[in-house]
């Protein structure tokens, strides 16, 4: 016959012991990661009540892929990995697209799933959402690991969080199976088990004679350029980045996500001199960027080349953390390994008080060609075509953003992601976000709801509206949260634009064209949030305006006109069809 337990020895009898739930919550609290973005489900459901009574701040989201992306931009935002917790297989899928996206962009994320047990899968018999994750996860991510047992938690998330933090970061998927929640431990011997992960991004401090061998090449520019990518955003050097430029009074050109490393209204930014600082530059310093597709593998026009077969006249400098970035497309002259702080601090260092300013021939010439190009885009902004188009709406937002530097901006689009990276400048540091590397479209709601719960700032989050579809029925989990985001769709009623035809003749629209004056905003206002309508830059500056000051959830559906837009944005040349079009004599 058992003993009857009165409530206080009940209470301490549960008290010795604790579980997999809490040793999961108890591992991610010891490391600082207070929020988890997921979808709940089975085997995860009582996971998220369990994080949220425990104090951590659990958003659930209506798609996983959503919640995916915004854990791996809380990840660039926080220089912490992102967390983000699915269902298993079909919601283990979803959330993977987002956790290869974060490893492909540089992003610190981990993706936490439920899964079925091992003994089911790897005898293949059917279980519940049956399927092996770890394995699909391995290549797609910077490592994937599985945690059996309780009492190895701990050492399960310390690994992911130094995984996904070190060297390069990157996403990383760690496999929870159902039985492992309810597995008990005595509570001291799991507290004892959980690990507190010491200095998991430390410093690599670069190699004195790279440091000098990368001086000796600016030292002896007389077209040199600075290429800031959003590695060094990640960074957070931006004092010492900011000193690198002016003491060597070397223009500087940000990626996209490096906007506002120094204000886009630099003296020295070349932004708006893009086209002909690349050809032009004769020894270029790569900061946290790499030379992808997005700099066209550092070859051919962009850089000088009479084709793309004609490159190799410029030297490159290139930081980053990963000795293998070197010579991934081309030859990389003075590469200097380490993180960009390390770095960019030995570059400081060893250029002393009395380092040449670059030559005020070149510094002068790609002052001429931005202010020249930036007066010709006055003139364009000036205008006020009826309907809007991208441009007279997008100097709306660039007025806004200007009176609120420090709001977020998520962006998003083909049209739309070019037109604003081009016409919106930023002010400050790690505020603009948007798809990165990749260029996927999907990225908007997820970026937004992370941007505001992890800045606390208002965000602004310009949307095409063929991207807005991917995302968009988080602006429910937007409303439900209260969350204060307002969304300018820029409405031009299909992919590039609204006025594509039906080559067959059929009763179908065009594959590019949507339903005609779709009313966005009523999807706002369905949940709570405010809703407008605006035709006009002044209905569209009034309703900015009103979202940022009232911080409620806002949709302002932009209709601009159907024919604004280029097929594929600036990517054209990526396009088949048009490649063969351009081709033909």
């Amino acid at each position: 016959m058992s003993a009857v337990l009165s409530p206080v020895e009940k209470h301490v009898d549960e008290a010795a012991v604790t579980d997999g739930f809490h040793l999961v919550i108890d591992a991610l609290k010891l490391n600082g990661i207070h929020h988890i973005y997921g979808l709940p489900g089975i085997p995860i459901t009582d996971l998220t009540r369990k994080a949220q009574a425990a104090g951590l701040r659990v958003f659930s989201f209506r798609h996983e892929q959503n919640a995916g992306n915004a854990a791996a931009i809380a990840g660039f935002l926080t220089a912490k990995p992102g967390v983000c917790l699915t269902v298993s297989a079909p919601g283990f899928l979803n959330g993977l697209s987002a956790l290869a996206n974060a490893t492909t962009n540089c992003f610190p994320m981990i993706l936490i799933s439920g899964s079925s047990e091992r003994e089911i899968v790897d005898l293949q018999q059917g279980d519940y959402e049956e399927m092996d994750q770890l394995a699909i996860a391995k290549p797609l991510c910077k490592a994937a690991f599985r945690v059996l047992h309780a009492e190895d938690i701990g050492v399960g998330i310390a690994r992911a969080i130094r995984a996904a933090l070190s060297g390069r970061p990157g996403g990383v998927y760690l496999d929870l199976p159902a039985k492992l929640f309810a597995q008990t431990l005595d509570a001291e011997a799991g507290k004892r088990s959980l690990i507190e992960v010491v200095d998991p991004a430390p410093r690599q401090i670069p190699a004195p004679d790279a440091v000098a061998r990368a001086l000796t090449l600016l030292k002896g520019a007389q077209r040199p350029l600075i290429l800031l990518g959003k590695g060094a955003a990640y960074a957070r050097a931006d004092d010492e980045i900011r000193r690198l430029v002016e003491r060597s009074g070397i223009p500087y050109l940000p990626m996209s996500m490096a906007k506002g490393l120094l204000p886009d209204t630099h003296e020295l930014c070349a932004s708006a001199a893009r086209s002909f600082v690349l050809p032009e530059a004769d020894v270029v310093l790569l900061i946290g960027a790499r030379l992808n597709w997005l700099l066209s593998h550092g070859k051919g026009k962009t850089w000088g080349g009479k084709d793309a077969k004609a490159w190799g006249a410029q030297k490159f400098i290139q930081i980053d953390i990963s000795p293998t970035e070197a010579d991934s497309n081309v030859r990389i002259d003075a590469p200097l390994v380490g993180d960009v702080g390390s770095c960019v601090a030995a570059l400081l260092a060893g250029m002393g008080a009395d380092w040449p300013q670059a030559p005020s021939a070149w510094v002068q010439a790609v002052a001429e060609r931005r202010d020249r190009n930036v007066a010709k885009m006055a003139e364009t902004l000036a205008k006020d075509p009826k309907p809007m188009n991208f441009h007279s709406a997008l100097n709306v937002v660039r007025g806004i953003v200007k009176a609120n530097p420090d709001a977020m901006l998520v962006n998003e689009g083909a049209n739309a992601l070019d037109f604003t990276r081009s016409i919106v400048d930023m002010h400050k540091p790690r505020k603009r976000i948007d798809v990165g590397t990749w260029g996927v479209m999907g990225i908007g709601m997820g970026f937004a709801v992370a941007a505001a719960v992890e800045t606390g700032q208002p965000v602004i989050a310009v949307e095409g509206d063929s991207a807005f579809g991917f995302s968009g029925m988080e602006v429910e989990t937007i409303c439900r949260y209260q969350l204060p985001v307002c969304i300018a769709i820029l409405n031009n009623n299909g992919v590039y634009r609204g006025t594509d035809k039906n080559l067959g003749g059929g009763a179908d629209v065009a594959p590019t064209v949507f339903v005609k004056d779709a009313r966005y905003e009523m999807l706002m206002q369905a949940f709570g949030g405010v809703g407008v309508y605006a035709t006009t830059p002044a209905e569209l500056r009034q309703a900015m305006e009103d979202a940022l000051r009232s911080r409620r959830p806002t949709l302002i559906n932009a209709i601009i006109d159907e024919t604004a837009g280029t097929e594929s944005g600036r990517i054209t040349s990526l396009n088949p069809q048009r490649q063969a079009a351009a081709s033909k004599p």
